[in-house]
């Protein structure tokens, strides 16, 4: 799960760490990524740029082999100027298309506002695709989350349960259908 947001009083980590209770509550293993714990540095040399991938820094290393173990990914997204933050896309950047590919992606959104960042989820679906991840069909929008979650991610509103369990069900569907189709079918080498 990617986290995007690092500035300071950051609604994020709420929604972050109730999507990661809500499906490790399901079976699923969560790995976090969140560029304000890694530190990572604004793109200048992305880590499949590497000659030699153990020579990148650490944080690089531990992310790539996250995302390739990973059967999904999960972005969860603030809406700064009606767009994704930038730290998102510079931690999403960093990394090889393939290590993406033919992942399905779920997209979580959050404003203080009315929207819940739906905004964000726009040009966040495209930039996914381009990865070469499979976003689902259907997003998740937090609308005023300083009311919808406390700050441990415990959900104050039931619509925020409900909205979860649809992503996380059509997530899980598509991650095992992909699964078990590239066991019998291997995709087209990228």
């Amino acid at each position: 799960m990617f986290l995007g947001s690092t500035r300071d009083g950051r609604m994020g980590a709420r929604v972050a760490n109730f999507m990661r209770k809500h499906m490790e509550e399901k079976g699923m293993k969560v790995d976090l990524l969140d560029p304000l714990e890694l530190d990572i540095p604004l793109l200048r040399l992305p880590f499949h740029w590497y000659s030699d991938p153990s020579a990148a820094p650490e944080p690089l290393q531990t992310c790539d082999t996250a995302i390739k173990n990973a059967d999904a990914v999960v972005v969860v997204s603030a809406e700064y100027n009606s767009m994704p933050p930038p730290a998102l896309i510079n931690l999403l950047d960093h990394f090889d298309p393939k290590s993406y590919s033919y992942k399905p992606s779920g997209i979580v959104t959050y404003s203080p506002g009315s929207l819940g960042g739906a905004r964000a989820s726009i040009p966040l679906r495209a930039f996914l695709t381009e990865l070469g991840c499979l976003p689902v069909r259907e997003v998740m929008g937090v609308s005023s989350v300083h009311d919808a979650l406390d700050e441990e991610g415990v959900p104050k509103k039931d619509d925020v349960i409900t909205k979860a369990n649809k992503l996380i069900a059509e997530l899980e569907w598509m991650a095992s259908a992909m699964r078990n189709h590239k066991d019998k079918v291997p995709p087209p080498s990228l």
